[in-house]
């Protein structure tokens, strides 16, 4: 085979093909990428030939292009991954309408019977003040043995009656048609580097949904050996950082001297003689939610590392015959 010309990176070669398990029966892999940090300068800069540049440029540049919401030349980078998730967690998942998509076909293959189970510390009551989102506590013991038991005697009768009606060859298009939300689907999904930036910004947020923020967090840690400076620059200017609006901007201003002209003379210095309480906030237009969102925007952010593990990576073989040993046997 010949060697290939095309930029590659040799941290994100090390688990091309790989399958790193997510949830109970879910999984992400990367199947391929086009493009590393140095195709994001080449389309910046139009330019010709690799390696010309120090890292140090490249990175300098990345992170000018990142912070000023310069996307285009970040569209050039493309990364394909081959997905397992519950049908709920795709139903969500599909709402980013910025990439191609390829789902397994219930018409036309038999469904693997793998249902999703939350953990216990996952199962939690839903939240009085986010009406889409549960409490941060688990609920009690109990009631989630009691839901677990109601959800395997769903699933079983679900999985009985599809095993039957495929078996009486009834057209597995209408097979499928009973099986829950939380029986596993799988899809390939490719996708340029600036919306999957934007992607795993909303979903790998501590905020996103469980279910959907952990596949993100590994498809972030595939970003980061994949392009390197850009999953930086996305950390720092991204997942990490805060926008303020117009008023938060007005009320941080009025805290802070800004002195000196150029890049090497400029200092920021902190008022000693200006406090803002909640009523000099509120007029300049601050909310009392707004004001609340302020203080939380300046607090230190924990700053994640998304690193693989990569002892828990399978091969493509291993999660196949996994999911083949999970799909009903006719005959």
């Amino acid at each position: 085979m010949a060697e290939t010309k095309r930029p590659t990176n040799a941290a994100a070669e090390e688990i091309l093909g790989g399958y790193f398990p997510v949830l109970d029966h879910g999984f992400v892999g990367l199947v391929d990428y086009m493009g590393t940090d140095e195709d994001i300068e080449r389309a910046a800069r139009v330019s010709y030939g690799y390696g010309t540049r120090k890292v140090s440029q490249t990175r300098g540049l990345i992170r000018y292009l990142r912070r000023h919401m310069h996307t285009t030349p970040s569209e050039m980078v493309e990364l394909k991954f081959h997905v397992c998730m519950p049908i709920f967690v795709a139903r969500q998942w599909i709402r980013h309408r910025t990439a191609n998509v390829n789902e397994y076909s219930g018409r036309y293959s038999l469904m693997p019977l793998l249902f999703y189970t939350p953990e216990g510390g996952q199962f939690s009551l839903q939240s009085d003040d986010n009406k889409q989102g549960r409490l941060g506590e688990g609920a009690d013991a109990g009631l989630y043995r009691e839901a677990v038991r109601r959800w395997e005697e769903g699933r079983a009768r679900a999985g009985a009656d599809y095993e039957w009606l495929v078996g009486e060859e009834v057209a597995r298009e209408l097979a499928r048609i009973d099986l829950p939300l939380s029986t596993y689907t799988q899809w390939y999904w490719k996708i340029d580097l600036h919306n999957l930036i934007h992607f795993l910004t909303l979903r790998a947020d501590p905020h996103a949904q469980y279910e959907i923020r952990v596949f993100a967090e590994v498809m972030a840690g595939m970003l980061k050996r994949v392009a390197p400076l850009s999953f930086e620059a996305w950390i720092d200017y991204g997942l990490a950082a805060s926008r303020v609006s117009r008023s938060e901007l007005e009320a941080l201003s009025r805290l802070v001297l800004v002195e000196g002209e150029g890049d090497d003379d400029i200092s920021i210095v902190a008022r000693t003689d200006v406090a803002l309480d909640g009523a000099a906030m509120a007029e300049l237009g601050l909310s009392k939610r707004e004001i609340a969102e302020l203080a939380d925007k300046l607090q230190p952010r924990p700053v994640p590392d998304f690193d693989l593990d990569l002892a828990a990576m399978l091969s493509a073989e291993e999660m196949s015959r996994k999911m083949q040993g999970a799909v009903p046997k006719l005959g």
